[in-house]
């Protein structure tokens, strides 16, 4: 199926399966376009043929076959088209174990597969092609409950036992969108090994795009000659390319396996392409760029606060128990980064080596990027005082949460409050 930029063209197969495998029959779906087609600069920076090919990856995805259809459905091409804009935009790469929260049937229907997993292609190996390596990443329809299993967790956990359940994707993890039970429900042991896997190894979720923003409580609201969280007026403050690239940085060294926790520096310059300093199994999903220098530390200016206030959406605010239980209690840290301005909010433990938060000073910000570090006695007490996020359907918004001793206040606000540039 041809059609417009970013894809080429999205091909569509007939696969007979592998009834040996108890595989059945599907259609499966490949893109072009994320890889680089042609080498001349047109669409992606040709960067040798050892490097990714392009973004490094195509899309692939395998939709269940009804009985009695005779061509394959197109709505899977579209999503796919979806995806790979959201890749060109923000330039930011898929990979395996990544999650995508969709919040709609992928289809458009009544379908409780409303979100996605990623993972490899089991067909599809790896290419070397003239103008670099292309891996291809399948889609995996989910539910939601499958879904914040993979938040609270990781995802290739949650494959793994998608796997093992045939009707809800099997061996090579077939979407079938009349599936109308969540694997916890076909089987309900599941649940405890995602349990014990949560107390076990904590989430690998290092962070994630969101609705949130923050204030310094402890200046006046006219002193605007630093950096602040929100907009001033209607020209928001904007993280500088260093910024950036340290917050793309943190967030793939949360996804490492067995290493330190730490926060790297801030860096100079940035090089195009990816990077490549660590096992292919475990890249990260929102880096484009890798750095080639740092500036020494004690050129790095930082505001330490006193007091602040912080603010999410709902959807974000459910996964603040995340980010305490899953990532600060095991050591690790965690950021939202802001999908309508430029703010950032790393929470970090007192593990992580690196940050410009520190326990003398827990509050401490970089232009519009601001740290928080916890002490694990804290986030005891925030996870016992934030329990009723757990049950969004007795949630009531505004809802507000404060801790005085601390200086901290956390805000549940309305999304609509940050589509307002003034909020």
């Amino acid at each position: 199926l041809g059609g417009p930029d970013p894809l080429d063209y999205v091909s569509m197969y007939r696969n007979l399966g592998n009834p040996a495998l108890n595989v059945p029959e599907h259609w499966h779906y490949i893109s072009f376009g994320l890889s680089d087609l042609y080498g001349d600069n047109r669409v992606h920076e040709f960067t040798g043929a050892d490097g990714p090919s392009g973004f490094g990856f195509e899309l692939t995805f395998r939709l269940k076959r009804e009985t009695g259809e005779s061509a394959p459905p197109t709505w899977p091409a579209e999503l796919m088209q979806g995806l790979a804009r959201y890749v060109f935009q923000s330039e930011n790469t898929f990979c395996s174990g990544d999650h995508v929260s969709w919040h709609s049937p992928l289809d458009n229907s009544e379908s409780r597969i409303q979100h996605m997993l990623l993972t490899e292609d089991p067909q599809m190996q790896p290419v070397q092609t003239p103008f670099g390596v292309v891996t291809f990443l399948q889609i995996v329809g989910v539910c939601t409950e499958e879904l914040h299993a993979a938040q609270q967790w990781n995802g290739q956990g949650i494959l793994e036992l998608l796997r093992t359940v045939p009707v809800a994707g099997g061996p090579w993890l077939i979407t079938d969108m009349r599936r109308g039970e969540t694997i916890f429900e076909i089987d309900p042991h599941l649940q405890e090994r995602v349990d014990k896997g949560i107390e076990t190894d904590g989430s690998n979720l290092s962070g994630v795009s969101a609705k949130c923003a923050w204030d310094d409580l402890s200046r006046p609201p006219e002193d605007d000659e630093d950096s602040r969280s929100i907009c001033i007026g209607t020209q928001p403050r904007r993280l500088s390319g260093k910024d950036t690239e340290q917050i793309r940085e943190t967030l793939r060294r949360g996804l490492e396996i067995n290493s330190k926790p730490v926060l790297p520096p801030i860096n100079a310059q940035r090089q195009n392409g990816l990077n490549h300093d660590r096992a292919p199994s475990r890249k990260d999903s929102l880096e484009s760029e890798s750095s080639a220098a740092i500036i020494p530390h004690e050129l790095i200016r930082t505001r330490q606060l006193e007091s602040v206030h912080l603010k999410f959406n709902q959807e974000s605010g459910a996964l603040i128990p995340l980010c305490l239980r899953g990532r600060l209690l095991h050591g690790r840290h965690f950021t939202y980064k802001s999908i309508t301005g430029d703010t950032a909010i790393t929470f970090v433990s007192t593990g992580v080596e690196g940050a410009f938060a520190t326990e003398e000073h827990p509050y401490a910000a970089h232009g519009p990027w601001l740290q928080i570090l916890l002490t694990e006695e804290f986030v005891e007490k925030m996870l016992e005082d934030l329990e009723d996020l757990n049950s969004p359907e007795e949630f009531k918004l505004p809802k507000e949460y404060s801790w005085p001793e601390k200086k901290l206040k956390v805000s549940i606000l309305p999304d609509a409050v940050f589509d307002n540039p003034l909020h």
